[in-house]
């Protein structure tokens, strides 16, 4: 990769991970917030006969880890783009 400057390549690497902070941070609420901490609140409400908590706990994360992954490529090409250093 190269950057026009140093200053455009810690930018770039200072927005990286900002985002992969914050999609960490999405996936922690999901899997340990959702799943363990708010299980037995979320047990209460029911779809498709499978209480919220449990499905959070089993499968949610999961779920929702590769839709992370989907918005981290999708991110990571938009930011790419911005920088000028997008690959082809």
């Amino acid at each position: 990769m190269a950057f026009e400057n140093e200053q455009a390549a810690k930018a770039y690497w200072k927005a990286n991970v900002r985002l992969m902070l914050t999609l960490l941070v999405v996936w922690f609420v999901a899997s340990f917030g959702l799943g363990i901490l708010l299980a037995e609140p979320l047990n209460v409400i029911r779809i498709g006969g499978v209480k919220l908590g449990f499905w959070f706990a089993q499968q949610g994360s999961i779920y929702i880890f590769v839709a992370l992954i989907f918005v981290y490529v999708w991110q990571m090409n938009e930011l790419d783009k911005k920088f000028g250093v997008r690959e082809e």
